[in-house]
């Protein structure tokens, strides 16, 4: 159905969304959803190759999740603010008890305990949903405090906050935990944050990142390699500082590159190397341009937004958006500790696609054209 074929006066359900919904934002995505094919058909075989597989088996696992991811995508973003709600609220119950299941009957792997397969059925990392479900949940629960001051809804986001913390840091899952904090603050000083608890949240924060560096070897093990690259192993960032080196500005060609034949994480979470070999900087600059796009153009929409609830979500979405595309690429830069730590519709993984797809379109939905009185009442 194209825009042709829907008119103004369409007042069916997908009518109203196509007239509604922030095409930029949309238009953005997919071009990003585009990019990660070609750069997994580009990475992918290498990797296949490396555990005796066919060359097309991440390929066809990808193609197959992506189909899921979209029409996930465009569901949830048909939603309106108050379905949006209720729907976060059920999908963090689910998704945090799937995250204490694996803490319980998890796969290990590496000394970490993410991945929950039962039976035959492969859930993935359940930790993936609960970060978008999280930010919103927590946008309602500060929002219904500062609408109600006797509803303790701060407190109610910190408990959560803190049973999040616990269950991430017991797989351990360091740097998600550092994701869903920031993102927890950034809506906590949204929503009106007294001056001095920022710094007091500063001050715990820099001791809890401390603290990590102590308490879990592999953190320390990355910080070091980051400081020091002799102290350790730093194959896979060197190797990927060499394909940025040899893609230059417009890159080797497609299917030209040779660093992603011996970098094992080529097609997870250094993907953006195999962006720079194989199709130089301007690649490169042009995916950071469609990530800072779409964080951007969302956090300009929730300075317009009335409803508090809106805007405390939307900006708790793109902040987590934004960051996580920010870690993967500057780890792959040597920018910053390296994090396993997907890019955003580009990088292979199941439930991360999925779950990029359901934050993807909350922030559709939440982003879209509304009626001043439906955005009060919602």
């Amino acid at each position: 159905m194209t825009a042709r074929t829907i008119t103004r006066t369409d007042v069916s359900t997908v009518g109203r969304w196509w007239w509604t919904v922030d095409k930029w934002m949309l238009t953005a995505t997919i071009l990003l959803v585009g990019i990660g094919i070609f750069l997994n058909l580009a990475a992918g075989p290498p990797a296949a190759g490396r555990i005796g597989a066919d060359a097309f088996h991440f390929v066809r696992k990808q193609m197959a999740f992506l189909p899921i991811a979209l029409a996930v995508m465009f569901a949830i973003s048909l939603a309106a603010p108050l379905q949006i709600r209720r729907f976060a609220a059920v999908g963090f119950a689910v998704s945090f008890f799937l995250v204490l299941m694996t803490l319980l009957m998890g796969s290990d792997v590496n000394g970490a305990k993410r991945w929950l397969n039962i039976g035959p059925i492969a859930l993935g990392q359940p930790s993936e949903f609960v970060k978008p479900f999280f930010a919103v949940v927590s946008a309602w629960m500060f929002s219904e405090h500062k609408l109600r001051e006797e509803f303790p809804g701060n407190y109610i986001a910190l408990g959560m906050l803190l049973c999040v913390m616990a269950c991430l840091l017991s797989q351990p899952d360091v740097g998600m935990t550092l994701v869903v904090t920031t993102v927890w603050c950034a809506q906590f000083f949204i929503a009106g944050l007294p001056i001095i608890y920022v710094i007091l949240i500063a001050c715990i924060g820099l001791a809890g990142i401390v603290g990590a560096y102590f308490v879990f070897p592999h953190v320390a093990s990355r910080v070091d390699r980051f400081l020091d690259p002799a102290s350790g192993d730093s194959y896979q960032v060197t190797q990927a500082l060499r394909a940025f080196e040899q893609g230059g500005l417009f890159g080797r060609g497609p299917g030209e590159g040779r660093v992603k034949e011996a970098l094992p994480d080529a097609h997870t979470d250094f993907i953006f190397a195999v962006a720079g070999e194989e199709f130089g900087v301007l690649l490169c600059l042009l995916i950071v341009a469609l990530f800072a796009f779409i964080v951007i153009r969302s956090l300009t929409k929730m300075t317009r937004e009335e409803n508090l609830f809106v805007l405390l979500a939307v900006g708790g979405l793109a902040v987590q958006f934004g960051l996580q595309a920010m870690i993967n690429m500057a780890s792959s830069l040597h920018m910053m500790p390296t994090k396993g730590m997907t890019l955003p519709f580009i990088s292979y993984g199941g439930s991360s696609l999925v779950a990029l797809g359901v934050g993807m379109g909350m922030l559709l939905a939440l982003t879209r054209r509304r009626r001043d009185t439906e955005g009060r009442t919602q």
